[in-house]
């Protein structure tokens, strides 16, 4: 077995909205971010990077790369997948945390969940989706930017 935590951070600024866990969320903010700036499937992926210890996810797909430009975290998360997998591992469960003042996460626990789960290839059991505000503290609270917290356990294929 091993385990692996992840953090991750983006700026928040005016917008229409932003993807969460593989889920376009309205609201009115976005991200600000060389890829789509999908906080929490980037917290994922350095959890599982770490837990097979490959890295971070910088090292992987650098934020300086073009080609990395505006891409697709769900594609970003099913390469780490495939690396974990390589490595002889499986997700056996994850266990996030969203923490951020916007956007309000209930409303769209279900749909992340079942995103995230098929991303792993497990059931959507395995996946917990928490989130909590700051009550109005820090740089979440006055919504300036928005953090997730993630730790995995992996077991041996």
């Amino acid at each position: 077995m091993r385990i692996g935590q992840g953090f991750d951070v983006h700026q928040l600024i005016p917008g229409t909205g932003l993807p969460l866990g593989g889920v376009f969320i309205p609201c009115d903010y976005a991200v600000v971010a060389h890829s789509d700036g999908d906080v929490l499937l980037h917290a994922i992926m350095d959890a599982l990077l770490g837990a097979v210890a490959l890295g971070d996810i910088g090292a992987h797909f650098p934020d300086d790369d073009p080609a990395y430009a505006g891409c697709d975290s769900s594609d970003l998360m099913r390469r780490v997948i495939d690396l974990v997998a390589e490595h002889g591992y499986q997700v056996a469960n994850i266990d996030t945390c969203v923490i951020a003042q916007v956007p309000k996460v209930g409303p769209h626990r279900g749909a992340i969940q079942a995103r995230v789960a098929e991303l792993l290839k497990v059931e959507p059991n395995a996946v917990s989706i928490k989130a909590t505000t700051t009550e109005t503290l820090g740089f979440t609270g006055r919504k300036e930017g928005i953090a997730v917290q993630v730790s995995v356990l992996l077991e041996r294929c």
